[in-house]
């Protein structure tokens, strides 16, 4: 039985709506790669899944890099002359650039203008800009507002800390029955941005309520943590532990009506890349598959070559592909309950593939076992079960100890679910048996097994 079976028992609009409620409450707050908004935001997350939140000092050195200082903020306007403010921090935290240093000045426009941003394509929309490892200070604009402004002087305030502090990470550990893992990463460290940061929060959230309650083969962490510098810090803090990660995805950029994308891992062809793109050929009727490269998403982090893990990314429509990405236009109506729904299913998918990924070996090698004398072949003239026959048929071939499910999957291009069930079923007839999981790792990775055997 999969993953998969109480999933889809469940209403997927109530579903749907459950995760874009979760987006709405995480929408007001801004949040940075350090501060109070992680804080409040894991918070909220912790109030739905156990996680274990651990600072890490400012200054902190992870590998090339050191933790930097810790940044809040509680208000920030430009003032006219007359005292409006034309550009406001709590009508929306996009309108000051994220990481700005306190400032309380008054300026002509013309000093303004050089901390003024905009989108003159976009005039109604707010951009989003960051200043995390320089010193800098600005303000987000329409390029309307910014049109708008008049000559004349202008208080500016950015009522801003940055001082030592901490980064702040939040770890998710769901254990199964091996300790071998599966780790699930997104980032929490974009203020009001709801495709680019608050899908993946929810999805993720939501997918790890959804494996607590189940009996699980491998072990889950799910990791919320600040973009670059998260992903780096937790690596460099938990080094040794990486060495059970077998799978991984990074989640972003999924609520969107945006066909799904997959961008492999840096191994290319690991049982995660060959997973998600069984089960998105089979689901979904336009997918893309994209090759590993070393920009993106914290994917790069995982991927680089000291650790060189399995860890992919799923998406929807591609960051910085689409035009609200970063700008105040990836709101909560960019996303959608049914689309934030389906990527919820689509991991549930995957894992199940991870899940029931086995090795079997036929117990009668020597020509086609009789079905029908244990009622496994279809009934006399019917064709009723003519695509269930035939993955058992593919199952007892190359059930040889050698092929995994997902190798038969592939190589018949019969969903999995379907190869796993004939697997099931034939094992409960006597017709296979299931290769032990320590075999079938060496199998497919010799120099882990003879590497274990050194260290025993």
């Amino acid at each position: 039985m999969g993953l998969l079976t109480d999933f889809d028992q469940r209403d997927r609009e109530a579903i749907g709506e459950e995760l874009h409620s979760f987006a709405r409450e995480l929408y007001p707050i801004c949040r940075s790669i350090t501060g109070d908004g992680v804080r409040r935001t894991l918070a909220m997350i912790q109030d739905r899944i156990p996680i274990q939140v651990t600072e890490v000092p400012s200054r902190t050195q992870a590998f090339d890099w050191n933790v930097p200082r810790e940044w809040n903020i509680r208000d920030a306007f430009v003032k006219s002359a007359d005292g409006e403010r034309v550009v406001d921090f709590e009508k929306c935290n996009l309108h000051v650039m994220n990481y700005s240093i306190p400032v309380h000045a008054r300026m002509s426009l013309e000093e303004l203008r050089p901390h003024l941003f905009s989108i003159p394509e976009k005039p109604d929309w707010i951009p989003y800009r960051t200043s995390y490892y320089k010193e800098d200070w600005g303000f987000c604009v329409t390029h309307n507002q910014l049109q708008a402004l008049k000559d004349g002087e202008y208080e500016v305030c950015i009522d801003s800390t940055l001082v030592d502090g901490s980064l702040t990470l939040g770890e998710c550990y769901l254990p199964g029955r091996t300790a071998d893992e599966i780790l699930i990463s997104c980032h929490v460290c974009h203020p009001s941005l709801a495709n680019d940061n608050l899908s993946g929060l929810a999805v993720a959230t939501h997918l790890a309520q959804f494996l607590a309650r189940r009996e699980l083969r491998y072990s889950y962490r799910f990791l919320f943590i600040p973009g670059t510098i998260g992903a780096i810090t937790w690596l460099a803090r938990n080094q040794a532990a990486t060495e059970r990660i077998r799978h991984g995805l990074v989640l972003t950029c999924i609520g969107d009506n945006g066909s799904f994308h997959y961008k492999k891992s840096r191994r290319e062809n690991a049982e995660i890349d060959r997973a998600v793109v069984h089960v998105l050929s089979h689901q979904t009727e336009s997918a893309e598959f994209l090759e590993f490269s070393p920009y993106g998403y914290d994917e790069r982090q995982y991927c680089s070559p000291g650790f060189n893990l399995p860890v992919g990314c799923l998406m929807r429509s591609v960051w910085g592909t689409f035009p609200e990405y970063h700008t105040s236009a990836d709101n909560l109506e960019f996303i959608h309950p049914a689309q934030l729904a389906e990527s919820l299913r689509v991991c549930a998918a995957v894992f199940d593939v991870l899940e029931s990924n086995r090795r079997y070996r036929g117990l009668n090698p020597f020509c086609e076992p009789q079905l029908g004398k244990r009622g496994l072949y279809r009934p006399a003239g019917g064709g009723s079960i003519e695509e269930e026959l035939n993955a058992r048929l593919w199952v007892l071939n190359l059930s040889d100890g050698q092929h995994s499910l997902l190798d038969i999957a592939e190589r018949s291009r019969i969903a999995f679910p379907m190869i796993r069930d004939a697997a099931e079923l034939l094992h409960e007839n006597g017709l296979l048996s299931v290769v032990s999981e320590d075999a079938a790792r060496e199998k497919a990775s010799p120099n882990v097994a003879v590497a274990r055997r050194g260290q025993s």
